[in-house]
């Protein structure tokens, strides 16, 4: 372990958050550097004295465990300026009690699935008049293959892959039962009646991926009509039965998550090919 001067510290490439104690706003005109977010002033720090510090692997620790400098006004700005991940812990200690304390459903008895009950209305009224949802899927499969075709941006379509793959390899490896009150069309694309993975929503995730594609172009009026039709898409989806309520919200989060990851390959490539450029402009 090695110790530090008060100059090495400050020079240190590090970042203390709000999120690390005390939670106290950092004082920037303290920072001898750019890239460093530090709290308390300059001699004796928020964390104890400067020389308290010691440097692990590059970043900077207090000697002591950080919760005995802790205070009752730390506390009290924790609340105040991050209300959001206060809300979430309590939104924890609640799932907790429930998740110990709920009835568990028997394996005799179907899934117990809140956006079934929420949509038996509408179940019934499809059952004698099916609404297709080909046209919906259709306007989507045929923007993400124009982004790329047609504007040379394969993004969304690298999206779609990444996530298709990954869905059918879960699909795969967990089968889950067909709700038994599933309304099927014979016309309904792009499946029809034959079989399908229910875990995760393609329809969905494809949606999303379209969608957030529209508003990197500033397309925000085609993306908020994809958005619509996507919510009217998962209320017919659950109505029908062809998808659980999971279903849906992880095809939400699988489509936000693969247009990130097809952003980060798209920037990695870019940066190798930039690499290349110059050092064959340096050879030449």
């Amino acid at each position: 372990m090695k110790r530090v001067s008060s100059a090495n510290v400050f020079s240190t490439i590090a970042t203390t958050t709000l999120l690390t104690s005390p939670y106290r706003p950092p004082d920037k005109g303290n920072c001898k550097s750019n890239n460093v977010k530090v709290m308390g002033n300059k001699k004796t720090g928020v964390h104890g004295n400067v020389a308290d510090y010691h440097v692990f692997n590059g970043g900077v620790h207090s000697g002591k465990p950080s919760f005995m400098k802790w205070t009752l006004n730390d506390v009290v700005n924790v609340v105040r300026s991050h209300r959001i991940p206060c809300v979430f812990a309590v939104g924890m200690v609640f799932f907790m009690y429930v998740e110990y304390t709920i009835r568990m459903v028997p394996h005799s008895s179907p899934p117990l699935d809140w956006g079934f009950l929420l949509t038996r209305s509408f179940h019934r009224a499809l059952a004698s008049r099916p609404l297709l949802n080909t046209v919906f899927v259709l306007m989507q499969t045929v923007y993400i293959v124009w982004a790329w075709i047609i504007e040379g941006r394969p993004r969304a379509t690298i999206s779609a892959l990444f996530m298709f793959t990954c869905r059918g390899i879960l699909g795969c490896s967990t089968q889950l039962p067909l709700p038994q009150e599933f309304l099927g069309s014979g016309v309904d694309f792009p499946v029809g009646n034959v079989s399908f993975f229910l875990f995760f929503s393609g329809h969905v995730a494809g949606a999303v991926i379209a969608s957030l594609d529209m508003r990197r172009m500033q397309r925000r009026g085609m993306a908020w009509l994809f958005d619509i039709l996507n919510v009217l898409q998962s209320l017919r989806l659950l109505a029908t039965r062809g998808h659980y309520t999971i279903d849906l919200a992880v095809g939400l989060g699988a489509g936000i998550l693969f247009d990130f990851l097809a952003g980060k390959y798209e920037q990695s490539k870019t940066t190798k090919t930039s690499t290349f450029s110059r050092s064959m402009k340096e050879i030449c």
